[in-house]
């Protein structure tokens, strides 16, 4: 038994393993399903909602729409800048196991029909830590995004740094949090959704600094595990304590959304925020007479002083018809206006704000 045991041990930590799944037996409740029934469901647990850990291929097959997906630095490899033991022969494990040249994938498409740069981590390559070009091709998207004007959608799960790299996995925080800033200043929408797990560096750079911060149900999202924190605090800490619902009730997180409403959600945002189209022919009319020639200008004045001596003519022999009609403009004036406070623009429903508005009503 403990050989078979120590066999199983061995297997994962090689990366033996195959990632076929033949039955999913959900860690919260216990109940098994098959892989094609998990499948069909969002990989979410029939029985209680679980919404398991997802790879970066099928986030992207559930959420962009077909055939739409570009792939930007597929190419892209890990050095390794301190020279830790086995670092390559690890990566190389990865990357066969996974089919991914590292924890995020990012690319650009369409999400029911909105254009948009997307960017997913996969927790299955090296629990998705932030190495060098973990942060280099995050740091790419905000770029793209900022010069494209395109909408940022990032799908967060990480462990946090990458402890082969040392400090160059540190420095990926402050790396992604400039570019995140330049995002904001370009003035391009932004949108994180967390998944399960997403902790340590990343929680505390790019992560936590989306315009709208999203959640699935009951994941885990922190920065240092339960029990340094209650070692460091000598207090216990809620049993909700960093799930999606806790950090939802505390603020951090804007709304929770299931899988299944994932993709809509976002194509909805992404229409509530798409900058306005200016239209040329209001444009045209709203332009100042300094936009215009001195000869319109000229024309334009002389018909104004031509139109004003006619009116100056007119007002001793129609002054006290033009009073009378002006008297008469000023109580229907009246009378409208009694009206639009009574009703309001869109009916007598606006002067009753709804009882259930929420934060984001």
């Amino acid at each position: 038994m403990l050989e078979d045991l120590f066999k199983m041990v061995t297997t994962r930590f090689n990366g033996d393993e195959k990632n076929e799944i033949k039955e999913f037996k959900c860690p919260r409740c216990q109940n098994g399903c098959g892989a094609d029934e998990l499948q069909k469901n969002m990989w979410v647990c029939p029985e209680c909602g679980y919404h398991s850990r997802m790879n970066a291929r099928d986030r992207i097959a559930i959420t962009c729409d077909k055939g739409t997906f570009r792939e930007y630095d597929k190419d892209m490899q890990t050095a390794n800048p301190i020279d830790f033991p086995g670092y390559e022969e690890k990566i190389e494990t990865m990357q066969e196991k996974t089919g991914l040249t590292e924890a995020v994938v990012t690319g650009e498409c369409t999400i029911h029909g909105e254009p948009c740069i997307i960017g997913v981590m996969d927790s299955h390559f090296m629990m998705a830590s932030m190495g060098s070009v973990v942060g280099e091709k995050i740091t790419r998207a905000f770029e793209r995004a900022a010069e494209k004007k395109l909408p940022l959608i990032l799908f967060t799960a990480s462990g946090g740094a990458r402890m082969q790299e040392g400090l160059v996995s540190l420095m990926q925080m402050a790396k992604t949090s400039g570019a995140a800033a330049r995002l904001s200043e370009a003035g391009v929408l932004y949108i994180t959704v967390l998944t399960d797990p997403t902790t340590g560096g990343v929680t505390a750079s790019f992560a936590s600094l989306g315009d709208i911060i999203i959640a699935e149900p009951k994941v885990l999202v922190g920065f240092a595990g339960r029990r340094v924190i209650e070692g460091t605090i000598k207090q216990r800490l809620p049993e909700d304590f960093q799930s999606a619902e806790f950090l939802l009730e505390n603020g951090f997180v804007d709304f929770i959304c299931e899988r299944k409403s994932i993709r809509r959600t976002i194509a909805h945002l992404i229409r509530l925020h798409r900058p306005p189209v200016k239209d040329n022919g209001a444009a045209l009319a709203d332009s100042s007479p300094a936009d215009k020639s001195p000869a319109e200008n000229k024309s334009k004045t002389s018909k104004e002083k031509t139109v004003s001596k006619e009116n100056d003519e007119n007002m001793g022999s129609n002054g006290n018809a033009s009073n009378a009609g002006n008297a008469n403009n000023a109580s229907s004036a009246n009378s409208a206006g009694k009206s639009d406070k009574s009703e309001g623009i869109f009916g007598a429903h606006k002067n009753k704000p709804g009882k259930g508005a929420g934060k984001n009503g």
